[in-house]
């Protein structure tokens, strides 16, 4: 063989080894961690809501199917830091969004609801294959698989391209009636306008 080819042929496969650690270090998803489904049991909060939507909405955590983030809403509700937290993001047909206790609470400025967490640092995702449907609960996100921290969505619809992509973190086990009814967002994004719906009180009622 010419020495010339295999030069060549020592350069491709350089270029390959290279090319494979490259890929191998890109932040891709992180694979589902848990195949269990949904537990019944698990630690229950209810949500004093206000607003055009007025009642009590509980939600059953699923602390085996995703204990971390179970953990802090249940840390969070048992601090008071959800009191008075508003929905700032809901899209009809879609979900309602809530959870920004660093700046979604109500009277604050409404730009910069949805861009906080809480003191605590942010979660490494704990996706599953329990499916988004209507009364899921999930935790909101940025870019990164790991930046739940406080936020979280309540389904309004089924929405599985969500499936394995979100960390679901409970369900509505009673008040979906209110949930139907808080105050819908405009536009693409779901952005609230004039006064939001508020959770006045979360507290936790089942561990």
């Amino acid at each position: 063989m010419p020495a010339k080819t295999v030069a060549w042929i020592i350069f491709a496969v350089g270029v390959a080894i290279v090319g494979l650690y490259w890929w191998s270090t890109l932040d891709r998803a992180p694979a589902v961690v848990n195949d269990a489904p949904g537990q019944a049991g698990g630690p229950q909060i209810a949500l004093s809501v206000a607003g055009e939507a007025n009642g009590t909405i509980t939600i059953e955590l699923f602390d085996t199917l995703a204990p971390q983030h179970a953990e802090r809403i249940v840390t969070l509700a048992g601090e008071g830091a959800y009191d008075g937290v508003v929905f700032h993001r809901v899209i009809d047909g879609f979900m309602a969004q809530t959870g920004d206790v660093e700046h979604g609470r109500e009277g604050g400025d409404m730009r910069l609801a949805g861009t906080g967490g809480s003191s605590y640092p942010n979660l490494p995702a704990e996706f599953s294959k329990e499916p988004f449907v209507r009364g899921t609960v999930g935790m909101a996100r940025s870019q990164s698989p790991d930046s739940a921290n406080s936020q979280f969505f309540i389904m309004f619809e089924d929405a599985r391209h969500l499936d394995e992509n979100y960390t679901v973190v409970g369900r509505v086990i009673d008040g979906m009636d209110v949930v139907a009814d808080i105050k819908r967002g405009e536009g693409s994004n779901g952005a609230i306008v004039g006064a939001p719906d508020v959770m006045e009180e979360v507290r936790v009622i089942a561990e």
